[in-house]
């Protein structure tokens, strides 16, 4: 125990620095992983939960910084892992140990990466682990909670303006992850709506600010962009002609005939 705290300790002296010294952090928690496993740090029963809250309580602060640390290296399977680890804290042991500070930061967290992936059955299963008021009050989860309905009304533009607007620093990257879904969607809409757009109007709706931006969008998509700086959809919006089976139609319309003629 002694060992784990010292890790924890240069640790946390790390994580606090500002900017923190992300390669060290990983180096630690990889340690500190190690050294958690060895100490089983999931108690199996509840005696033996109440023996280990020191320990407890240790894990989830180190399992907290790990799903920060996830986000800030981009990593989005170990964010996952991290967070599931977490979520054993915050529902199952917090009895024992309390409820943490960081609690509704990272479950917030953890819709908004949700909802960046548009995996929104699996955000309404998160949401139901949460109270009324929670929801509805709650610093962290209630703008998380708007972001989802204003996808779901279609307001696109009120995604954009809440990228400036998020409740912690390190909501931002999958702030921005959440921003290029929409793009893409909007993308999407705007090939089956329109045969030409301008690049101008193309950029507008896509709260997209400078040239190289919309050009970089269209390419991503494959976009034709003409001369005359429109871009072309027609290709993808005229249907290919479907051949009619005429002979085999006129057989079965016949078959059917004599049928009817049998009855009769």
């Amino acid at each position: 125990m002694a060992t784990v705290e010292a890790l924890y300790k240069e640790l946390t002296a790390e994580w606090t620095k500002r900017p923190p010294n992300t390669p060290k952090c990983g180096q630690l928690l990889e340690q500190l992983k190690v050294a958690l496993v060895k100490m089983s740090f999931l108690p199996t029963d509840g005696g033996d939960a109440q023996n280990s809250k020191k320990q407890l309580l240790l894990a989830r602060s180190v399992l907290e910084i790990a799903v920060e640390h996830s986000v800030l290296n981009k990593d989005l399977l170990a964010f996952e892992r991290y967070m599931s680890q977490l979520k054993c804290y915050y529902y199952d042991y917090a009895k024992i140990i309390g409820e943490s500070d960081s609690k509704y930061k990272l479950l917030g967290l953890n819709l908004l990466y949700l909802l960046s992936g548009n995996r929104v059955s699996d955000f309404h299963t998160e949401l139901e682990l949460l109270s009324v008021d929670i929801i509805q009050h709650n610093q962290f989860i209630r703008p998380i909670l708007a972001l989802e309905q204003y996808i779901m009304e279609g307001r696109y533009n009120k995604i954009f303006q809440a990228k400036s607007s998020m409740p912690a620093e390190v909501y931002n990257y999958f702030m921005d992850l959440l921003v290029e879904t929409v793009r893409d969607e909007i993308g999407a809409c705007i090939e089956m709506s329109y045969e030409k757009i301008s690049a101008k109007d193309a950029a507008k709706r896509l709260n997209l600010r400078v040239p190289d931006e919309i050009k970089a969008f269209g390419e991503k998509r494959q976009w034709k962009l003409e001369s005359n700086g429109n871009y072309s959809f027609t290709d993808r919006s005229i249907k290919p002609k479907e051949l009619l089976p005429s002979e085999e139609l006129a057989e079965q319309v016949l078959s059917y005939a004599r049928d009817l003629e049998m009855i009769v």
